[in-house]
């Protein structure tokens, strides 16, 4: 029996119909393999992954492959974008085993969970030799089996190890972690690595601090260069905005096409900071459309963010998003369509499968003459117009925590930037207020939806689908990314109920969820036991839990005034520390968040009841350094501890900017407010 129909979660959903007797992930599961003395088959996956589905479609809606798996297994199906505590635990047995991970992960272990044999994906022919093989080993030489699993799992809880050496996360290890990055950059296409290429948002965030912090030449080029590499190529929705999981190719061309919502968000503030520092035309335009990305292709009205846009349509993967020559032009007329087949690099040969091709922009449009603009944003309406009338692909309505926190918090920096650095001779002033109008609501909505619905008698759980929450607790990104959330909020708002649940969530992270030596678990002291307690301090696709969490800390503390907060983030980046400056490609926002520490950071408070605050408002988003909180309001707002006891000079709008808690001189003046920022 199939016992997936009543799950919450989109990617088990989609299983619901197969021959197999899935189980979700529980306790039953595993009494039932006990009961049966049968071995357990972990199916670990997420709906939006291409593989997946070949998978799915291959065996396991296959009725002699279920057949196998029904009479000598007890079959889990686990998605892992709501079990990342399962996820990470196997994933590590995984990499233990093969040198190598991903999705769909294929985890045979004993009745108790206890892995001994791991891999990805298999075709159906090598699966059914496979379920044989381990079948055959169960029965006839289980002993090795479970000395083998054994060993498992005594190399993964060394791999989950904490309390390992610590050093304080100082200016000598981040310039070596940037020095590093440099020397590993691929000076031809931009980013980091051969094929696949994952946009590297998080280095990219770090980079940034890193100039604005030392003035390096060498860390702008590469985020600019990497940035407008993977804007002008295939990896970005060219039409619609919105960046593609990743390329399949070292030169950003072809993506594998899943649309991820914390890539977006992660890139969404990468772009957002680099057209702060740069005014860079591309980089404001890119943030811009990904900004609208977000809020008219993954909010849901009423909720959050869904957490994708599936990789394939109707089983077919790319099949919305590539054109061929014959296609423009039947789209667009024989004129315009061979104008934007040079345009976007379209061909006879074409760069994807059947002579397809996916949109790259071949020449530089943003400094471009203005009738070349408005030719080209006409085109591209068109073509969207006509993309919009195919197959679309799924979307995952899955509402994950950690991830709206991300996006929450990237939308409320767009906002403030683009505030600061609106002009009025804006070709596209409307567009822009649009996208904000429209951002800003779908930003209020997942906050609202998060504080509602996702705090659970003070804790916090992973996700929630239509508006149910589920039952997955929450996990140390969950809680660090949240909360970094509700400070951005409280920031953008002025409001000191965010400021107050970030303060609640924060505590639950320090009672519940810290290790020895200063470090963090990823799952809480009183969350399920699994094989190993998972406590991974890297960087990956996400920032580590450990990073999200002290992200917040930093934050809060700075919002607060309250030391502790920053003492227990500084002692958690000492864990990290020691692979900083030699692993700099997996420990990008550990080490974003060293150099908001190095900065101070910046505490700015603009005490002001008239609009006539707006310009020093302005100016202190737009040269922040590292890390900075910035609030405005009347001196003495409740719940806003930056504007206590701060009044305002001469009854004019007041600007106090201090650093680790030492202030400088009030001042009424932009230019000395921007002198006392560093002047950037």
């Amino acid at each position: 029996m199939n016992r997936l129909a009543d799950a919450t979660s989109p990617y088990l959903l989609q299983h619901a119909d197969n021959p197999v007797d899935w189980w979700p992930w529980c306790e039953e599961a595993f009494a039932e393999a006990r009961r049966r003395d049968v071995p357990v088959i972990i199916s670990v996956g997420y709906a939006a992954c291409h593989w997946c589905h070949v998978m799915a479609h291959e065996s396991f809606e296959d009725e002699s492959v279920a057949a196998l798996m029904n009479g000598d297994f007890v079959s889990i199906k686990v998605d892992r974008e709501e079990r990342p505590d399962v996820d990470a635990v196997y994933m590590t047995a995984t990499q233990a085993m093969t040198g190598q991970g991903g999705w769909p992960m294929t985890v045979f272990a004993a009745p108790d969970g206890t892995p001994f044999f791991c891999g990805t994906y298999f075709p159906k022919p090598n699966f059914v030799r496979l379920l044989q093989s381990v079948t055959t080993a169960w029965r006839d030489q289980r002993d090795d089996v479970l000395r083998q699993g054994a060993a498992v799992v005594e190399a993964i809880g060394g791999a989950q190890a904490v309390g390992g050496p610590t050093a304080p996360l100082e200016a000598p290890l981040l310039d070596a972690a940037a020095e590093q990055l440099a020397s590993e950059y691929d000076e031809r296409n931009g980013g980091f690595g051969g094929a696949p290429k994952f946009p590297p948002h998080m280095n990219l965030l770090f980079l940034l601090r890193h100039h604005q912090r030392t003035g390096s030449a060498r860390s702008l080029e590469i985020v600019r260069h990497t940035c407008e590499a993977m804007a002008r190529g295939g990896i970005y929705d060219q039409l619609a905005g919105g960046f593609a999981r990743y390329s399949v190719d070292a030169h950003w061309t072809v993506p594998h096409f899943e649309k991820m919502l914390y890539d977006n968000a992660l890139l969404l503030r990468t772009y957002t900071q680099l057209w702060r520092l740069t005014g860079d035309r591309l980089a404001r335009r890119v943030a811009r459309d990904t900004a609208r990305f977000l809020a008219d292709e993954l909010h849901r009205a009423g909720e959050g963010f869904a957490s994708a846009l599936d990789a394939d349509t109707q089983g077919v993967e790319g099949l919305t998003y590539v054109w061929t020559p014959a296609q423009l032009v039947e789209a667009l007329g024989e004129e315009d369509g061979r104008w934007a087949a040079d345009l976007f690099e379209v061909t006879d040969s074409g760069t994807f499968e059947h002579g397809t091709s996916v949109l790259r922009l071949a020449r530089d449009v943003d400094d471009a003459d203005p009738e070349i603009r408005a030719r080209w944003q006409a085109v591209v309406a068109r073509l969207l117009a006509a993309r919009d009338t195919r197959p679309q692909p799924a979307r995952d309505d899955k509402v994950v925590a950690a991830w709206n926190g991300l996006a929450i918090t990237a939308i409320a920096e767009f906002q403030q930037v683009a505030a600061s650095c609106a002009s009025a001779d804006d070709e596209d002033a409307n567009l822009m207020d649009g996208v904000l109008i429209v951002s800003d609501g779908a930003m209020r909505d997942a906050a609202e939806h998060l504080a509602s619905r996702h705090i659970v008698d003070g804790r916090l759980r992973r996700v929630s689908r239509d508006g149910v929450v589920g039952e997955p607790a929450g996990v140390l990104e969950d809680y660090g990314s949240v909360a970094e959330a509700f400070c951005a909020m409280h920031q953008l708002t002025g409001e000191g109920r965010w400021l107050d649940l970030a303060g609640r969530l924060l505590d639950v992270a320090l009672e519940r969820f810290a290790a020895p030596g200063g470090g963090f678990y990823d799952t809480a002291d009183d969350a399920e036991r699994l094989v190993a307690r998972p406590a991974d301090p890297t960087d990956n696709a996400t920032p580590s839990g450990r990073s999200a969490l002290v992200a917040a800390l930093v934050t809060y503390a700075a919002l607060t005034g309250e030391t502790r907060y920053r003492e227990a983030a500084e002692a958690a980046l000492g864990t990290v520390a020691p692979i900083v400056g030699r692993h700099a490609r997996f420990t990008g926002y550990a080490a974003t968040v060293g150099e908001a520490l190095l900065s101070g950071p910046y505490e700015i408070a603009v005490v002001t009841d008239q609009p006539a605050g707006k310009p020093l408002l302005a100016a202190a988003h737009r040269h922040a350094p590292p890390g900075a909180v910035v609030v405005a309001g009347r001196s003495d707002q409740p719940g806003v501890p930056l504007l206590a006891d701060r009044p305002m000079v001469d009854g004019r709008p007041t600007a106090y900017a201090c650093r680790g808690f030492v202030c400088d001189r009030p001042v009424t003046d932009v230019v000395d407010l921007v002198a006392q920022l560093g002047g950037r």
